[in-house]
């Protein structure tokens, strides 16, 4: 039994037909926040504030190569 185990990578299920992720940044203060795009509305639903390390978190939970970016 290992002392040190990596969590289990979670996964954020959402429905790729209507929704893309995305990632929102402020360009004054660098802030991050992820989240999903309505492909109907074209409205942003965030999720949650992030880093760097928690972005590369969030597309891999979400399952995606390249996330959207929205200045």
């Amino acid at each position: 039994m290992p002392l040190f185990r990596k969590k289990p990578v979670s996964t954020i299920s959402y429905d790729p037909k209507t929704q893309e992720p995305a990632v929102r940044r402020s360009i004054c203060t660098g802030e991050m926040t992820v989240g999903f795009i309505d492909k109907a509305t074209g409205k942003f639903h965030d999720l949650m504030m992030v880093d760097s390390q928690g972005l590369e978190d969030f597309r891999r939970q979400v399952g995606a190569d390249e996330i959207r970016t929205i200045y």
